[in-house]
């Protein structure tokens, strides 16, 4: 029988003489081929003291690691996962404790990561929580504190998760062994008892045959040993024994299986890993999209493959994997779905939701000038799309009617993540042939990406402000295409045109509220979608009341009316003078 990678594992956690309980623990032992290809992951974090929000930042750095794990592509190694997971993260709780808390110290949080994949150990740090190892009598902490001594009773976190944009991860891997004993712990447990006496607690763990429940029972006794020696802090700590491991040449083997073939060029009726191919429905030079279904559950699906152009572009592979990832990590009714296959791949594509529909395009040409009523319930699936990406601080960057897609029925969803960014994780700068690229498409990028500068929430919105003028006047807001490679001279020279001198019935509200989203500078458009999708749909004052518009553009209605009642009253005294 193939041996393969075992543990026991138990738990404590509780606040201890404290008010509430900032610390947090979690596991995961999948039971799937996750199993190898990811392997088994156990994170522990305490939320900092004096911050406003630790408990939030705890629970929310060990839940999104945990989850978002998993979602990362099987090519990507454990290291490359999980600190791109962890800078993301990061930069998640930096920008909610700003925004939110008005602090630095908004959502701050220890993390320590231990990543258990067949017969080695990462290790991944951050903080004063602590990772012990047992063996052979012997105890190592293999961690080291990000903690600055002040004085005998003074000290401070130099390194948190939340603290800072940049985040110093440490990071080791070491051999595992059968019987080998880790704990993981906050300063409340290691802070109250000596290395000798956690070694002396232990020992009796390495050479036991124990179960989960032996374990927890371990941990609470730890506790309340720490509890005895006057702690006054959160206690918090897991446990975890070695079981079996698996051959040492499989992790070899799994390396080579990560090295995945591009798909060939496929085929209706041809079939990969249980997938059967319907139709191709797009295909460029860098991908090929194909209708598909599921031979086991008969479920439609659709298949994205890299196209073979690109098998020897370490780049472009990544920037494909990092898309499939990024898919995976939103869930949201107006986003498209990435699934996770049932079988393991065998060559490099990923999966997503079958979407019965056409494209915004397409739709925009069957129905060149559709009425206020229709176009607002689309922007507003549109933006909560949008705000699926931002609440995970991902930038979509390539917003336009190709990437989106809707249904018959009206509903709206988001298609593609090709040029997504992801806070904290290095973007690529460059394309895969080596030139400059704004990763957008030129009508609908944001004046920022022309000249250099990041893009973040407000270019998108800028984006979002684009469809929705060309949705109600079926042309772009500044009656040409944007140029080239742009600078600031050329950009600023671009003159908004009115939508009363396009579309009369557009509503002047909602054309004030499109020509501020569409600023040049990006501080003068709105903070975020939902406000830009307030000001569409509630008449804003600062809109109505600009006396330095022109009537016809601050009220068409009034202006055609009053047009039509003196056209009338001219043909009535021309009548009377022919009559006459």
């Amino acid at each position: 029988m193939e041996k393969k990678l075992a543990i026991s594992i138990g738990y404590y956690s509780d606040k201890g003489i404290k008010a509430d309980n900032d610390d947090f623990v979690s596991s995961k032992i999948p039971d799937n081929q996750d199993l190898r290809t990811k392997g088994i992951v156990v994170a522990i974090a305490d939320g900092m003291s004096s911050s406003e929000a630790g408990k939030e930042a705890s629970h929310a750095c060990v839940n999104g690691f945990i989850n978002d794990y998993y979602s990362t592509p099987d090519s990507w190694s454990v290291k490359n996962a999980a600190q791109k997971i962890m800078s993301a993260l990061n930069n998640w709780l930096y920008s909610r404790g700003h925004t939110d808390y008005q602090s630095a110290k908004g959502m701050v949080t220890t993390l320590t990561i231990l990543i258990l994949k067949s017969t080695t150990a990462h290790i991944f740090h951050v903080g004063d929580s602590r990772i012990y190892r047992l063996r052979d009598g012997e105890l190592e902490q293999l961690t080291r504190d990000h903690r600055v001594q002040v004085s005998d009773e003074r000290s401070y976190l130099n390194r948190a998760m939340g603290i800072d944009l940049h985040l110093d991860i440490d990071y080791r891997k070491v051999p595992l062994e059968p019987g080998d004993v880790f704990m993981l712990s906050t300063d409340g447990v290691h802070d109250f008892l000596s290395d000798r006496k956690i070694r002396s607690i232990l020992k009796g763990i390495e050479y036991d045959t124990i179960d989960s429940e032996a374990l927890n029972q371990h941990c609470a006794d730890i506790a309340q040993q720490a509890l005895d020696n006057q702690c006054n802090d959160n206690i918090s700590l897991q446990l975890l024994k070695i079981e079996s491991l698996p051959l040492p040449e499989e992790e070899e083997v799994l390396m080579k299986a990560h090295e995945l073939p591009f798909p060939p060029p496929l085929e209706a009726g041809m079939v990969m890993d249980g997938y059967q191919i319907i139709r191709e429905l797009h295909a460029s030079k860098r991908t090929q999209i194909y209708a598909a279904r599921n031979k086991e559950t008969d479920e439609r699906v659709i298949l994205k493959t890299p196209s073979v152009n690109y098998e020897d572009d370490a780049a472009f592979i990544e920037q494909f994997l990092h898309e499939e990832w990024a898919g995976k990590r939103i869930q949201s009714p107006y986003v498209l779905k990435v699934l996770t296959p049932e079988q393991k791949p065998r060559m490099l594509y990923y999966v997503t939701e079958y979407l019965d529909g056409i494209t915004l395009r397409e739709w925009m040409q069957q129905n060149p000038l559709p009425s206020v009523e229709t176009v607002l319930p689309i922007v507003e699936q549109i933006a909560k799309g949008l705000r699926a990406f931002h609440r995970l601080e991902m930038i979509h960057q390539d917003l336009k009617p190709e990437n989106i897609m809707i249904s018959a029925d009206g509903q709206v969803k988001i298609i593609d993540f090709g040029s997504v960014k992801i806070a904290g994780i290095q973007e690529l700068k460059k394309n895969t042939d080596g030139e400059e690229n704004i990763l957008g498409t030129v009508n609908y990028s944001a004046p920022e990406l022309y000249l250099g500068h990041s893009g973040g929430e407000r270019s998108d919105l800028y984006s979002l402000a684009v469809i929705t003028y060309e949705l109600l006047n079926n042309c772009l807001p500044f009656g040409r295409d944007m140029p080239e490679k742009a600078d600031y001279r050329q950009l600023s020279q671009l003159k908004y045109v009115p939508s009363i001198h396009i579309n009369p019935m557009v509503p002047i509200w909602i054309d004030g509220a499109i020509k501020k989203a569409l600023s040049l500078e990006v501080k003068q458009r709105h903070e975020d979608v939902f406000e830009f999708l307030y000001d569409l749909q509630n008449p804003n004052p600062r809109f109505l009341n600009n006396t330095n518009t022109p009537l016809i553009e601050r009220n068409p209605m009034l202006v055609w009316k009053s047009i039509s009642a003196i056209s009338l009253i001219i043909n009535f005294i021309l009548l009377y003078y022919l009559v006459k």
